[in-house]
């Protein structure tokens, strides 16, 4: 049974993307618009991994994190941050809001793909 990720992004490119590499890989994919969308869509089925963007409207990435994280059934759901933000500040806040890793747009499709496996454990 393939795994299911969830991908958070209010770019649709980006999203299609980031979907077209993971379903490549064999993965099944859920996506939200934005942090708001997606917890909306978090109804307690099994998400094994969750991309988010940063920078987003409504509810941004790091706030999207905090709330997934106090959801019993998601507190233990590896999130990898997939933004165009690099500065150390901002990457300490996503660690300590609970994301795993951190990848920066422009990505390379074997570069997520190797984040994704390493925290997407059988």
């Amino acid at each position: 049974m393939a795994k299911t990720i969830m991908i958070v992004d209010d770019s649709a490119s980006m999203r299609q993307v980031v979907g077209i590499t993971l379903k490549g890989a064999g993965y099944d994919v859920l996506e939200g618009i934005d942090g708001v969308d997606a917890l909306a869509r978090l109804k307690g089925q099994k998400v094994h991994l969750i991309i988010s963007d940063v920078n987003m409207p409504n509810m941004d990435g790091i706030s999207f994190v905090k709330a997934v994280k106090l959801l019993p059934a998601y507190k233990f759901t590896p999130i990898i941050m997939l933004t165009t933000e690099s500065e150390e500040a901002k990457k300490s806040q996503g660690q300590a809001a609970g994301a795993k890793a951190w990848v920066v747009k422009p990505f390379q499709p074997a570069q997520l793909l190797m984040a994704v496996q390493r925290l997407c454990l059988p």
